[in-house]
């Protein structure tokens, strides 16, 4: 059984970096395999190889679902509150805002900070695939925005394991600690934006602002210069409406939204108890593997699902 899971943890780890890795080749590699043509618009940013990657990305996320029900234990319950979290952000997205303002960005980063990394990356890139069908966004740009708000999921994990999110399993959060989520929030608004330009800057130029453009055979410390001229004259202010909205949002419905999901999560946690060494459960046969909870045990093992206060 620890054999197994083992194996597991590493083909859902193994998942996480092999879409990550697709993910910024795809971004990068126009740099180093320059388009035909550069044009005045992004209309044919990787009109050829955005349906591969989209189908790529779907494939992955589905296998970093069920690696995840095996490293994990992530249970039935657990997957159907994630395409809930992914439903909500759909319609969330229908709400207006200023600049690059979208509601969606709110389901990835709680969702994240609060069920950890691989799941807030799993839940972005579902949540933006059920948002485009809602809204009719499909389009080249599609599996771009599905790694970048996937990455938002990540990194909102990743900032909820830095500040200790593991020894916070249930209440109410911390304003402190709300504050700092909504700041994480803000600046993870603006860093999408940054990684979404990526998707079409090297196949645009225009003549009247050459300053702004990538072009082929500039040194790496020009193209980040250029960059940064680009993000600074056209996507700042755009950015600014993302990265506000976060923060607001947090700051608004971060606290309760956060309690619940953390609920949530104490009901679906997943217990793996050595029944062989139980004298209250000797009586278990080995090689029955149904209970009331389901799949229960292989050779002395049991799995228990379990909360504080009660079993499920």
């Amino acid at each position: 059984m620890t054999r197994g899971r083992g194996l597991s943890r590493a083909i859902s780890l193994g998942t996480l970096l092999t879409t990550s890795g697709i993910g910024m080749v795809a971004f990068l590699y126009p740099f180093f395999r320059p388009p035909a043509a550069q044009q005045a618009g992004p209309v044919i940013a990787h009109a050829q190889d955005a349906p591969f990657l989209f189908v790529v990305l779907i494939v992955l996320t589905l296998g970093g679902v069920f690696a995840d029900m095996n490293v994990r234990g992530l249970s039935p319950l657990s997957v159907a509150v994630m395409g809930v979290l992914a439903a909500i952000g759909a319609v969330l997205r229908l709400i207006p805002g200023p600049g690059g303002f979208s509601a969606l960005f709110l389901v990835p980063l709680l969702g994240g900070y609060v069920y950890g990394a691989h799941f807030g990356f799993l839940l972005g890139v579902l949540t933006m695939v059920v948002s485009a069908l809602v809204t009719a966004g499909v389009g080249p740009w599609l599996p771009f925005q599905m790694l970048a708000t996937g990455w938002v999921g990540l990194l909102a994990g990743g900032w909820g394991w830095l500040v200790g999110r593991g020894r916070l399993e249930e209440g109410r959060p911390s304003r402190g600690e709300v504050i700092g989520l909504a700041f994480w929030g803000g600046l993870l608004g603006l860093g999408y934006g940054a990684v979404m330009n990526l998707w079409f800057w090297p196949f645009v130029f225009q003549a009247q602002q050459p300053e702004l453009y990538w072009t082929p055979g500039l040194s790496w410390r020009e193209t980040l210069a250029r960059y940064a001229a680009f993000y600074l004259a056209t996507s700042l202010w755009w950015d600014m409406g993302r990265a506000v909205g976060n923060a607001l949002l947090i700051l608004l419905v971060g606290p309760s939204a956060i309690r619940a999901l953390r609920r949530f999560r104490a009901r679906m946690r997943v217990v793996w108890e050595d029944t062989a060494q139980d004298p209250d459960r000797a009586d278990l046969d080995p090689q029955d593997t149904t209970t009331e909870y389901g799949p229960s045990h292989i050779k002395g093992w049991k799995r228990d699902q379990r909360f504080r206060g009660g079993e499920i």
